[in-house]
């Protein structure tokens, strides 16, 4: 899987992972909700681990298709996170900055 770094993600998805770190308030109903990995590109884990959080996409009318998942308890300390902007069909592991 490639990995990308954080510095290198659009703003919006910086500010969504501060949001993520922090608890919220997120401002998507489905933010926080669980992720199934039904498309199985993320590595198996039991059901419930991982949440997945909406990116805004600008010029966007609805959630768009770019979204960061997490894995890990608690949510605000996830083991990892993903980025993908083609709405589940590709992910990239998010390396953060240090």
């Amino acid at each position: 899987m490639q990995e990308v770094p954080m510095s290198a993600l659009p703003a919006q998805a910086r500010a969504t992972e501060r949001l993520i770190r922090a608890g919220g308030p997120f401002p998507y109903e489905k933010d926080g909700s669980v992720f199934r990995n039904r498309e199985r590109l993320l590595p198996a884990r039991e059901r419930g681990h991982y949440r997945e959080y909406t990116v805004p996409t600008p010029g966007s009318r609805d959630r768009g298709a770019r979204r960061i998942v997490c894995g890990g308890q608690p949510p605000t300390q996830p083991d990892a996170c993903y980025y993908t902007a083609d709405h589940y069909a590709s992910f990239s592991r998010i390396v953060f900055d240090r």
